[in-house]
């Protein structure tokens, strides 16, 4: 059940001001945001409603969640939050659309991406590489930015974590791509990536006027005029929250040498292994994700053994998946079961355990039989899995892979 967080206007105004301080160099004369979002979430009800409305943008709102992909040219946005797991669909779609390229279109598509991913890293181009980037530029990297619009200044992601992947992918493509950080309870932003210095794998340094500070634990801490005033008739909540005029975020993070804070888990989330070790089921869960097979993944592991994984194939997948075994239907409710579908996820697990550590490798999987969607109760509004869902629904059959 929501906590119900009580954010005053001096709380709100606060995060503004922050972000407004931090992201001055961003913004143009004229700017134009693209909501999707619930407006009463925090992320975007402060991001997408009330930060536009105080630097005089212009809000258009998308059609919906499906259609964001062709409102963006409509809209031309300059700035536009999302959450990571857009992100990760456009990645999808945009990387099936190559695949069904033949030629010098998809060579000249994977070489962009193969600089630019060389750059992101910090690795120097050679002249040749140099002059091939800059042919890419205008082949490849202007039609990525014309679909987003043509007027990007940056994307931004909030709301759960960015696999570094994802945000590599984009930023290889010539888009901005700025991960941030927060929570409702402190009106959100606690901090983003600034343009002139993005780590793929932090959040940035804290906004201006926000202090932050890991407790003994590695709990990510947060003080200052953003947070909330406590939640709604819960005092002893409130109390466990709020103390010493510190916010306990339930995070767990450690800042970089450059003073970037880096996400490492929920605390509540974190799986303790039969053996003691500590995984973050989140970093597995994203490795897991850049499969082309798979769309959305939960893992568990609590006090056993090894790691199993309930995954719910991609949709393009599936319809190819279906093609090619001559089957009617590409509904995952009538393949679920099918032994060719289960044999090809686990291939795609296999690849992924290549990037995983021995303790995170992931040894059992099953196949879920709808996807996790906000309408049957397994998702956010803002397209976080909900856990605890998807275990009531799967709990037995996934005990059932130990």
């Amino acid at each position: 059940m929501p906590k119900g967080v009580v954010l005053s206007h001096h709380a709100v105004m606060s995060n503004i001001k922050s972000i407004y301080l931090g992201y001055k160099p961003l913004l143009s004369d004229i700017d134009t945001f693209l909501s999707f979002l619930p407006l009463s979430h925090s992320y975007e009800h402060t991001c997408g409603l009330y930060f536009p409305i105080s630097i005089g943008a212009e809000i258009y709102y998308a059609e919906g969640a499906d259609t964001l992909i062709t409102n963006m040219p409509e809209a031309r946005p300059t700035i536009m939050p999302c959450v990571p797991r857009l992100y990760e669909v456009m990645r999808q779609r945009i990387l099936a659309g190559v695949n069904r390229e033949k030629g010098k279109k998809k060579e000249f598509f994977e070489k962009a991406v193969y600089l630019g991913t060389k750059k992101v890293n910090g690795e120097k181009l050679g002249l040749i590489e140099r002059l091939q980037d800059r042919v890419l530029d205008k082949l490849v990297r202007d039609k990525v930015r014309a679909r987003f619009g043509g007027r990007l200044n940056a994307l931004v992601s909030g709301g759960a974590p960015l696999n570094p992947e994802i945000g590599t992918f984009f930023t290889a493509l010539g888009l901005t791509l700025l991960q941030g950080y927060g929570q409702t309870e402190s009106a959100p932003v606690v901090s983003c990536n600034l343009p002139d210095c993005i780590k793929m794998n932090a959040v940035g340094p804290p906004l201006p006027e926000v202090e932050v500070r890991i407790a003994e634990d590695g709990e990510i801490l947060v003080r200052g005029g953003l947070l909330m005033d406590g939640y709604w008739n819960n005092p002893e909540a409130t109390a466990e929250a709020l103390k010493d005029g510190w916010l306990h975020t339930g995070d767990i993070g450690v800042f970089d040498e450059d003073g970037h804070l880096m996400i490492t888990d929920r605390k509540k989330d974190l799986i303790v292994n039969s053996g003691g070790d500590n995984i973050a089921p989140q970093r597995v869960e994203g490795i897991l994700n850049l499969e082309r097979e798979i769309g959305q993944s939960v893992v568990i592991g609590d006090q056993r053994p090894y790691l199993a994984a309930l995954i719910v194939p991609d949709e393009s997948y599936l319809v190819e998946f279906a093609k090619r075994h001559n089957l009617s239907s590409p509904r995952l409710a009538n393949l679920a079961d099918e032994p060719a579908l289960l044999s090809e996820i686990r291939a795609a697990v296999d690849r992924a355990n290549q990037h995983l550590s021995a303790i995170e490798k992931v040894k059992r999987v099953m196949v879920a039989s709808e996807a996790f969607t906000v309408d049957n109760g397994q998702m956010t509004p803002t397209m976080k899995v909900r856990r605890h869902a998807v275990k009531d629904v799967y709990g037995e059959a996934m005990n059932n892979l130990y």
